[in-house]
C-alpha cells in the first residue's frame, strides 16, 4: 500500500461545490447550513421532478437542478454529494458518487452493515472520502468530554441514553417500512449506538446484546426499542429510543465509581453553538446537588462544523478511513441489536 503524504491546506482553500440528492425537510435544512459555511457552496440539486428540483434550487439557491441523480453525477460542476434519500434508496446512489469521483455524505442509517461496507469499499476504491452525517460528534463538546474522560482511569461504566420523541402520524415517511426498514431503531437509535462508541468504547469489541423491539400494529414498523450492549471492556451501554413517547428525550449519562456526567440533549447544541452537560464528581449526586456545569462553546454548529471536516476530509485522504470506520462500527452496532449478535462471528450477515 502506498501512503499519500499529508498535505498543508492552503490558507483559503475553495469551498466543496456540493450536489443534494432529495429535497425533503432535511435536504432543506442541511441547504441552509452549506449556505453559511465558508467551506461550502450548493451547486446543484436533484429529484426524480424536475419542479422539485428547479423548486428546492431557487428556494436555497443552487445553481443547476436536475431530474435524475445520474446526471448530476456526471456533471462536473459538482464535488461531493449529499444523499439524503431514505434509507432503502440510499445504497445505489452513494456507490454511484462514489464510481463517479465524487466525495460522499450519507445520512443515517444505512440498510445494513454489508450495505454501507459496499459504499465504503467504492470510496475507498476511488480516492474519495465518505462520511455519514451524524452532527454531534463533530460538535467540541464531544471532544471535550472525551478529552475528560481519557483523564480518569477506569471510568466510566456505564451510559444510558435516550432518544424518545413523539412521532404518531403513519402517513410520515419513517412509518413506511419499504423505505425506512429500520424505522426509530435506525432514525434515533444510531445516535444511542453512535455516543456508546464516542464515550464508552471507541475501541471495544461487542460481547453481549440484549434487545426489545417494539413493532406498530397497522405497518409493522419498528415504533421503539432498548436494550443493553456489553462490550469487552467491561463497560455497558443500555439505550431507548421510540417514537411513541408523551414527552421528549434526548438525554445521555455517562457514570462510574469516579463521576458522572450527564448531558439532556446529547445530540444538539443551544442556539449559538454553544453545548453544555454537567459533571458529578465521586460518583455522588445528592438531589440538591446540582453538579458542576459546563460549557463549550462554539463558533459554529455541529452540522456546520461537520462541512468544514468534510471538506478537510476531502482534501486529506489521511483523514478519511476514521470516518468510513466510525460508521461501520455504527452500523454493526444497528445490525446487531435488531438481528443478534453471534459473539463467535463477531459481525452480522446482511438481514
Amino acid at each position: 500500500m502506498t501512503r499519500i503524504p499529508s498535505r498543508k491546506p492552503p490558507a483559503n482553500p475553495p469551498p466543496l461545490r456540493w450536489g443534494f440528492v432529495g429535497t425533503g425537510n432535511i435536504a432543506g435544512w442541511m441547504a441552509d447550513v452549506v449556505n453559511r459555511s465558508p467551506s461550502a457552496e450548493l451547486a446543484a440539486v436533484a429529484s426524480r421532478r424536475m419542479e422539485t428540483a428547479s423548486a428546492f434550487a431557487r428556494a436555497h439557491g443552487a445553481d443547476e437542478a436536475f431530474d435524475s441523480w445520474q446526471r448530476m453525477l456526471a456533471w462536473d460542476g459538482v464535488d461531493a454529494v449529499y444523499v439524503a434519500t431514505p434509507t432503502a434508496l440510499r445504497e445505489e446512489i452513494c456507490v454511484a458518487a462514489g464510481a463517479a469521483g465524487k466525495h460522499v455524505l450519507g445520512e443515517k442509517p444505512f440498510a445494513s452493515l454489508p450495505s454501507l461496507q459496499r459504499i465504503t469499499a467504492a470510496c475507498r476504491g476511488n480516492g474519495v472520502a465518505f462520511m455519514d452525517a451524524t452532527h454531534f460528534v463533530h460538535h467540541p463538546r464531544t471532544a471535550h468530554i472525551q478529552a475528560h474522560l481519557e483523564g480518569m482511569k477506569d471510568w466510566p461504566r456505564l451510559l444510558d441514553s435516550s432518544f424518545l420523541i413523539g412521532l404518531t402520524d403513519r402517513d410520515d415517511i419513517r412509518y413506511d417500512p419499504a423505505l425506512e426498514p429500520l424505522g426509530a431503531l435506525g432514525d434515533l437509535g444510531w445516535y444511542n449506538m453512535r455516543a456508546a462508541l464516542e464515550y464508552l468504547a471507541p475501541d471495544s469489541a461487542v460481547r453481549s446484546v440484549s434487545t426489545r423491539l417494539r413493532h406498530d400494529e397497522p405497518t409493522g414498523v419498528i415504533v421503539a426499542g432498548e436494550g443493553s450492549i456489553a462490550f469487552d471492556n467491561d463497560t455497558v451501554s443500555t439505550w431507548r429510543c421510540g417514537f411513541d413517547a408523551d414527552t421528549v428525550s434526548i438525554d445521555l449519562t455517562l457514570s462510574g465509581s469516579r463521576g458522572r456526567i450527564h448531558m439532556e440533549n446529547f445530540v444538539g447544541e443551544e442556539e449559538g453553538g454553544t453545548a453544555s452537560y454537567r459533571y458529578w464528581a465521586n460518583g455522588n449526586r445528592a438531589r440538591e446537588d446540582a453538579g458542576t456545569a459546563v460549557r463549550v462553546d462554539s463558533p459554529q454548529s455541529g452540522s456546520a462544523l461537520m462541512f468544514r471536516n468534510f471538506a478537510a476530509d476531502a482534501r486529506d485522504p489521511t483523514l478519511r478511513e476514521q470516518r468510513m470506520h466510525a460508521a461501520e462500527r455504527t452500523q454493526a452496532l444497528l445490525d446487531a441489536v435488531r438481528v443478534g449478535f453471534d459473539p463467535v462471528k463477531g459481525s452480522q450477515q446482511e438481514p
